[in-house]
């Protein structure tokens, strides 16, 4: 699957640098263990995405202590809906 190796790369490219792109935002997604993603920024406007940011919410409130945005769910989730997403 193309997302996947994308999300990947992301994910291996941030381990070799803190930054992130300009446009793109970092999020980190599970339920026990947190894996990083970047993600664009425009993702953050589309309602699936936004049902996410309600759990996150609803978790932690505006704290994050990983220091960007931390999702609550199943990495296989968040693939499906970034998959989506990117068919937009």
């Amino acid at each position: 699957m193309a997302i996947r190796r994308l999300l990947r790369r992301s994910l291996s490219s941030e381990r070799r640098s803190a930054e992130v792109p300009k446009g793109h935002v970092a999020v980190y997604i599970g339920e026990n263990e947190k894996r990083r993603f970047v993600i664009p920024v425009s993702y953050l406007n589309h309602s699936a995405f936004q049902e996410l940011l309600f759990q996150a919410e609803e978790a932690f409130g505006f704290h994050h202590p990983m220091g960007g945005i931390t999702i609550p769910c199943s990495e296989d989730l968040f693939i499906d809906v970034v998959s989506s997403l990117r068919k937009t």
